[in-house]
């Protein structure tokens, strides 16, 4: 039987057992189960098919996967960026907590999670995905100018604003333009952010090495540009990405996106594209999706921007919010995933965040410098990209017991243990005094949150389904940089007022984040939906 046969035989069958049933839930994978009508189920399940049997993994994907990482890239840019430059702020600017530049940009995070990933639920992900790095080009490049601690608080708060869109809506888009049989993808694009972190590392090191102050008694403007020049240059890389997602590439909607809008005719005319440019043909027509449930839903229906704007905030509400908590189980699993986010949130920065920092009171080898320092940060960074591809071979790996009632492996083991060891070795961190022990304990650890951060970015959208994805994500996404602004009052409160700290009381952070990896950890295992192997809706 042809694909194209084989197509419409599954539409014909599926609107036999949909045609008086719009709006009941029968699920057929974990993620549907009282969230999604069985119209778009159905729906989502040619898409998902014709994807899988049809368009396949080709050009458009790789393009897509390659413009999705620089939104991913330019996340951890700026946040190691700030991290990187705060020794040199500190001595020039001189701020009362130079920690208040890291709460300015989670500042920043919290309302680009909160409104991009609402948004592209509500108005699309192509909008989103078109202006964020815009955002952050500009103001990143305007920090770099900033010639009071202030100034640069509220530029380095618009940066975040930009960036903080992209985790939710940049995964959401791969992950609804891809087959089934490479969702593990998802964990690979996690590889730009540990790259954004070694691209900002790279740049800030032979810039603050060479162009930096040494001491704030005298630290004019024009003696410490190094940390200026790495603002113009990471802003003006942000903005040449936004460049080419924006003016080079032909970014489609997200099919399932316009699928759960009722847009069937403009969910085929993107599958379309996207076969053209895969070099295939495609035979899903408008017809056989709408035969699912016997009627045509704005078919041929063309709105402007403006106009989708108008039309969807004139609906806003919590209807998609209410679904991701619809069953006991999604309830759990939602909450769990949730409190995950929070407090990796609070983990991560209370180490990364302020990472230059914790080089410098933990060495006490003379010899070492400014330049030193930010050579090993360098290594520390080359260390995280393996962790994003190790996670991406083991993700997928999963034994069911014979009985079925459990499974090892999956998401769910992959991230539990990565976590685990994260924390582990942050502890074996505080013990460390020699710059050999500091560089290896933080290399490691390095490897092992990449890892961890890789498999819960792919499995965070894939526990959604597409039409409260973005919202979902972006629940995740906020409550993640909530948590995290409490990273730097965390820090202020356990460190002197002057900033510097002797090893003993800069590893007060430190154990909070080792510990709360470890919980973290634990919870991984309880989440009760395991995503490994099945199709994203």
């Amino acid at each position: 039987m042809s694909a194209m046969q084989s197509m419409k035989s599954d539409a014909d069958n599926l609107s036999m057992e949909f045609e008086q049933e719009e709006t009941v839930s029968h699920p057929t994978s974990d993620n549907a189960e009282g969230v999604v009508s069985a119209v778009y189920e159905a729906k989502s399940q040619l898409i998902n098919e014709c994807l899988q049997n049809e368009i396949g993994f080709g050009r458009y994907q790789w393009q897509l996967f390659v413009l999705t990482g620089f939104g991913w890239a330019a996340d951890e840019i700026w946040l190691a960026g700030v991290a990187t430059v705060l020794p040199q702020i500190a001595l020039e600017l001189k701020p009362v907590r130079v920690e208040y530049a890291t709460m300015a940009i989670y500042v920043g995070l919290i309302l680009g999670a909160s409104i991009w990933g609402v948004l592209a639920d509500l108005i699309g992900r192509r909008l989103s995905f078109n202006i964020t790095l815009f955002i952050a080009g500009v103001f990143g490049i305007a920090a770099g100018g900033a010639n009071s601690f202030v100034t640069l608080a509220a530029l380095v708060a618009c940066i975040g604003f930009g960036v903080g869109g992209n985790l939710p809506v940049d995964g959401a888009i791969f992950l609804e333009s891809i087959p089934r049989s490479h969702q593990w993808l998802l964990t690979l694009l996690s590889v730009w952010w540990a790259l954004g972190q070694l691209l900002a590392s790279l740049i800030a090191w032979p810039l603050i090495g060479n162009f930096s102050c040494t001491s704030s008694t005298d630290c004019a403007k024009s003696d410490n540009m190094g940390w200026r020049y790495t603002f113009y240059i990471l802003g003006a890389i942000t903005f040449l990405m936004w460049f080419l997602r924006y003016f080079i590439f032909n970014l489609q909607e997200s099919p399932k996106y316009l699928l759960a809008k009722g847009r069937d005719e403009d969910a085929v005319k993107v599958l379309a594209h996207i076969a053209r440019v895969n070099g295939k043909t495609l035979s899903l027509t408008t017809a056989q999706l709408q035969a699912v449930s016997g009627e045509k839903m704005l078919a041929g229906m063309s709105m402007s921007n403006w106009q989708i704007v108008k039309r969807s905030l004139s609906s806003f509400s919590l209807s998609h919010v209410k679904p991701l908590f619809s069953t006991r189980r999604l309830a759990i699993n939602t909450s769990i995933t949730i409190a995950l986010w929070g407090l990796i949130g609070l983990a991560y920065p209370l180490f990364n965040g302020f990472i230059t920092l914790y080089l410098t009171t933990h060495v006490t080898d003379a010899s070492s410098n400014v330049s030193t320092t930010y050579r090993n940060y360098v290594i520390i960074s080359i260390l995280g990209v393996p962790g994003s591809v190790i996670a991406c071979l083991v993700v997928d790996w999963s034994r069911k017991s014979r009985s079925g009632k459990f499974s090892l492996g999956g998401r769910k083991l992959t991230m539990a243990v990565s976590t685990s060891l994260t924390g582990i070795f942050l502890f074996l961190f505080t013990t460390s005094t020699k710059e050999a022990d500091v560089l290896a304990y933080s290399c490691v650890t390095s490897l092992t949150q990449n890892a961890m951060y890789g498999v819960l970015y792919a499995y965070t959208p894939e526990v959604f389904p597409a039409p409260h994805r973005g919202t979902g994500d972006a629940l995740c996404s906020a409550f993640n940089r909530m948590t995290g602004i409490l990273a730097p009052a965390i820090k202020i409160v356990t460190t002197p007022a002057s900033g510097n700290a002797s090893q003993a009381t800069a590893n007060g952070p430190i154990f909070v984040a080792a510990s709360l990896f470890l919980v973290s950890a634990i919870l991984m295992l309880l989440l009760p939906i395991e995503t490994a192997g099945k199709a994203a809706l």
